[in-house]
């Protein structure tokens, strides 16, 4: 493992200033419950914001028309996401970007189109590798199968798509996007997505789908970390005001350990998926067992926090005129998105046989 400064730089401070403050006035309480009651499956107008401040290109070569950062950058913005519950499909459209930009193949209207706003994207993986099938009658390709559940299908234009036979490009129209389902998270439009015999572009094989199961997992990993950050906070907060028994509840000893463990988990969250995106953006050797362990830890950690959040808060935390129980929703399926806790401590298990096996070490 190489050394790596667990500091964001002064640029990189400056973006998440900025990323809060389009946040703070975008996707605010008030701006969030309106959202919530219009039934819209996302917020145009924040995600048309984001796209005129060049997010969508962050991690994307000038020469492709983004800005040539790269994924601690997008983790940065990814958190702040997380943090203000944003009602927008950021992460699968920048998952889709990413995967089309590593590819050989992918066409460069479907790039320039994402990185403008003129489409969004989604993407389709499960652990389950049979989930999808993929035919080739030797010039083209097709899919079936029904995957999901997964965020932003519902209004795509683009589908990134995890096959055993590799990554493909599929383009959606109003006749293929599936309807909304009905989910406990209503920050999302969710959906399962089907193809029967649906033409598709091939993009790459399986060093392509390692990409996108990386990036999906430290990406997710940086919006439960963004929520898990503000759940902490507003609890820290509500243990301040809340009195009873004549002082406040912060004074207890029960809560003083809450609110510590969240401490612990937020910050061990931070260290993991920091270091995870710092290796996807240098290529590092072991960007795989950093992504895997970032969603280990993420996944775990989220889970604890909300819980705590909610014991400390008591039963306000579980009503619908409180925010908390929007974090904990959100969390819930971000848990389960590119690949579950179990699922990737398995991945670290192969990862590290593999390399005990070429002789290298684990330190």
């Amino acid at each position: 493992m190489h050394p790596v400064d667990f500091e964001l730089s002064d640029d990189q401070v400056a973006l998440q200033d900025a990323a809060r403050d389009l946040l703070d006035a975008l996707a605010g309480h008030d701006q969030r419950r309106a959202h919530l009651k219009s039934g819209e499956p996302f917020d145009q107008a924040l995600f048309l914001a984001m796209v005129e401040q060049g997010w969508l290109g962050i991690a994307l070569s000038e020469e492709k028309g983004g800005i040539g950062l790269g994924w601690v950058e997008a983790a940065v913005l990814l958190e702040q996401i997380g943090a203000h519950a944003a009602p927008v499909p950021f992460l699968p459209s920048l998952l889709a970007l990413t995967v089309l930009d590593r590819s050989d193949n992918a066409p460069e209207s479907w790039i320039s189109a994402l990185v403008n706003g003129e489409r969004t994207g989604c993407v389709a993986w499960s652990k389950n590798a049979d989930a999808l099938t993929s035919t080739s009658d030797g010039a083209s390709w097709t899919i079936s199968g029904r995957i999901g559940v997964l965020e932003g299908a519902t209004h795509a234009d683009i589908a990134v798509v995890a096959t055993r036979d590799g990554v493909f490009g599929v383009e959606l129209t109003s006749s293929t996007r599936p309807h909304r389902e009905s989910a406990m998270d209503e920050t999302r439009g969710l959906s399962w997505l089907e193809f029967d015999k649906t033409s598709a572009l091939r993009l790459g094989g399986a060093e392509l789908a390692e990409t996108l199961l990386n990036h999906g997992a430290v990406g997710a990993s940086a919006e439960m970390l963004g929520g898990a950050n503000q759940v902490m906070d507003i609890s820290v907060q509500y243990a301040k005001d809340r009195v009873q028994f004549g002082q406040p509840i912060g004074s207890f000893q029960a809560i003083k350990h809450r609110c510590a463990d969240m401490v612990v988990d937020v910050e061990g969250m931070r260290s993991a998926t920091w270091y995870a995106a710092w290796a996807l953006s240098v290529g590092d050797s072991e960007a795989s067992l950093a992504a895997s362990t970032a969603k280990v830890w993420s996944s775990d950690a989220s889970k604890r926090v909300m819980a705590s959040g909610l014991q400390v808060h008591g039963g306000i935390g579980f009503t619908w005129e409180h925010d908390l129980h929007l974090y904990m929703k959100r969390a819930q399926f971000d848990q389960l998105s590119y690949g579950t806790a179990s699922f990737h401590r398995e991945r670290v298990a192969l990862l590290l046989r593999s390399q005990l096996a070429s002789g290298a070490g684990v330190f």
